[in-house]
């Protein structure tokens, strides 16, 4: 028997400062790894069956006009690009091949072209065409604000679509989600002759052209409608209208169809008009025709019907069971990017992680820490409350303690019932800073009184916290000390996600700035708050980097990608980026249209060796 040294890395990742990327993980709203997919099926639902043999987060479905070809956009290959397959799901064929975010392809009627939604130039989503046989592509719109959905006439001469690019982004009633107001354009192929053909302050989308190419057909709502209904299931569903648009004098005409949140309308074959509803549950969501009945049932949300009408093709959701760690794609080598569940922190070591797991089903209570391995599949809750929720977990920088807020947080886990009308609707009844142990032991509350507190932070020294606080003295961020409960006020405005830089040196928070929320950095002894972003729309969910040198954060600031209605998230938009920690060096990470929030940096886990007998 011979003995000798094996230098082994425990978890296979570098220590800080070796070559490799950083790693970091975020949670994503919609969708996960195979919770939606294409299909296709006869016009009456029959023979439903998957479009592609190998699924993948597939969506966005075009048939060609020649009836030969589905193009549509995929995730499979990282970033969202855009494929064709043949209608029998044959002749896979990559189109697009860029790190930006490609979706929503229409085809020109004669086949030999694409419009599509991209976000190649400046990252915001405009409107760019292909020649097929080419593969050569040029922008059509540009500008700030979003270009969706676009739809080509059947006499070649104009593309319709719908655009925010007039929209301020204005707050919700009584929330920090952004409405999203759009209007209908139609430009001319060639960039030329862009005009809005309805008049701004709603929305109204997905326009689609008449067979004589005279008006379209969209469905629209009040601006204050697009809260509610980009949720996956309406929780107040109020009857949006189908309308047709007559392109020379924008007269717009209601168009006879059903009741409920109806979107994605189509003229197929014979001028029948089309449209997807996603409310009312199982039963009646889906496909339904204005004349005919129904369609496809389920959680569908775009189609696009063959040229004689008999067959359609779909995404629609799928039921799945979260992953607690999926890799995903990352525009830049430099970071590693990871799904995984809502607002995850990392033990000092990096081995496990805590996140906040979901109420209990049926109910708007119960939402508990949870711990998983990092890399791992289960999530073990170490606590739970089923007449309260837990809110912002933290590690605390000695690995022995989570500290967490407790309470009921109506705004976060009622939907959109949670309103802030007035200063007391913040504080909800109060709710408390609490700590336990990563085994679940030792459980006690270290705050008190009537104010809504959450969001907790530990210094390095683990001796004091910052933590944000609404409540009948005042609102803003206060210090405790863990040792003597004395509490220092910091900051007394509209702020929020405090976090005290490994370092020691800084603690950054979210503030609300002239309609938006912005990134701050203060001294934890108080001082002028250092502003870091100054941008379109929210900043927030933030991270450090393990030194302290850098900040990663989620930011609307590239606006929405497409119509809120496809996307069944809180906020349908929002990007990962990194800066450092002055706001210098900014990075984009993410580029789709789904909401990416909450991330946290995996620390660096250390080379251990050990002693291996042969």
């Amino acid at each position: 028997m011979r003995a000798f040294l094996l230098a082994a890395a425990a978890f296979g990742t570098l220590a800080a400062g070796a070559p490799g990327p950083q790693q970091i993980v975020f949670a994503r709203v919609f969708p996960q790894p195979g919770q939606i997919g294409l299909f296709v099926a006869a016009a009456d639902g029959s023979g439903e069956r998957p479009l592609l043999a190998s699924r993948d987060i597939d969506y966005d479905a075009a048939w060609s006009p020649d009836g030969e070809w589905i193009v549509f956009t995929s995730e499979r290959e990282g970033s969202a690009d855009l494929f064709r397959v043949k209608a029998d799901g044959t002749g896979l064929e990559r189109l697009t091949d860029s790190p930006a975010y490609d979706d929503q392809a229409a085809f020109s009627p004669d086949a030999k072209r694409l419009v599509f939604v991209t976000t190649r130039n400046g990252g915001t989503a405009d409107l760019w065409t292909m020649d097929l046989q080419t593969r050569r592509a040029r922008a059509l719109t540009s500008g700030p604000g979003g270009d969706f959905r676009p739809a080509w006439s059947p006499d070649g001469k104009w593309i319709a679509f719908s655009s925010d690019r007039q929209s301020s982004l204005p707050f919700a009633h009584g929330r920090w989600e952004h409405l999203q107001l759009a209007d209908l354009y139609v430009i001319h192929p060639d960039g030329s002759g862009l005009k809005a053909i309805t008049t701004h302050g709603n929305f109204c989308g997905s326009p689609k052209w008449t067979a004589d190419s005279r008006r379209v057909v969209a469905y629209c709502m009040t601006a204050e409608q697009t809260l509610d209904n980009r949720r996956a299931a309406p929780e107040h569903p109020e009857d949006t209208r189908i309308v047709a648009v007559d392109v020379a004098t924008a007269a717009a005409t209601s168009l006879a169809s059903g009741p409920g949140v109806k979107f994605n309308p189509s003229l197929v074959a014979g001028g029948e008009l089309a449209y997807i509803r996603k409310d009312g549950g199982a039963e009646a969501a889906g496909i339904y025709y204005a004349s005919r009945g129904r369609g496809p049932k389920g959680d569908i949300r775009t189609a696009s019907w063959s040229p004689d009408g008999q067959r359609v093709v779909f995404h629609k959701r799928q039921p799945i069971v979260p992953p607690a760690w999926k890799k995903t794609w990352s525009r830049s080598a430099d970071y590693e990017l990871t799904l995984t569940g809502q607002l995850p922190s990392f033990s000092p070591s990096g081995d496990r992680f805590v996140v906040t797991t979901r109420p209990v089903p049926g109910t708007v209570f119960g939402a508990g820490v949870g711990i998983a391995a990092t890399g791992g599949d289960k999530v073990d809750v170490i606590y739970q409350d089923k007449g309260k929720n837990v809110l912002g977990s933290q590690w605390s920088p000695s690995g022995d303690t989570i500290i967490f807020g407790l309470g009921g947080f109506n705004a976060f886990f009622n939907g959109f019932k949670g309103l802030f009308l007035k200063p007391g609707d913040r504080e909800e009844g109060g709710a408390q800073i609490a700590t336990i142990a990563p085994d679940g032991t030792g459980f006690r509350e270290v705050t008190s009184g009537p104010a809504n507190k959450s969001f907790p932070s530990m210094a390095p020294d683990g001796k004091r916290f910052v933590y944000r606080t609404f409540g009948p003295d005042g609102e803003g961020l206060r210090i405790m000390n863990l040792e003597t409960r004395a509490v220092t006020a910091l900051t007394n405005g509209y702020d929020n996600f405090p976090l005290w830089s490994p370092r020691g040196d800084l603690i950054m928070f979210s503030r609300q700035a002239n309609g938006d929320y912005e990134i701050y950095t203060i001294k934890p002894e108080g001082g002028e708050p250092k502003r870091l972003t100054f941008s379109r729309g929210n900043d927030a969910h933030m991270a450090w980097s393990p030194d302290g040198e850098r900040i990663v954060f989620a930011s609307t600031r590239m606006g929405f990608k497409d119509e809120m209605t496809y996307t069944d998230a809180p906020q349908p938009y929002g990007e990962l980026f990194v800066m450092r920690y002055d706001g210098a060096n900014l990075e984009q990470l993410t580029d789709n249209q789904w909401e990416d929030g909450t991330p946290a940096w995996v620390p660096a886990r250390k080379l251990t060796s050990r002693v291996v007998l042969q």
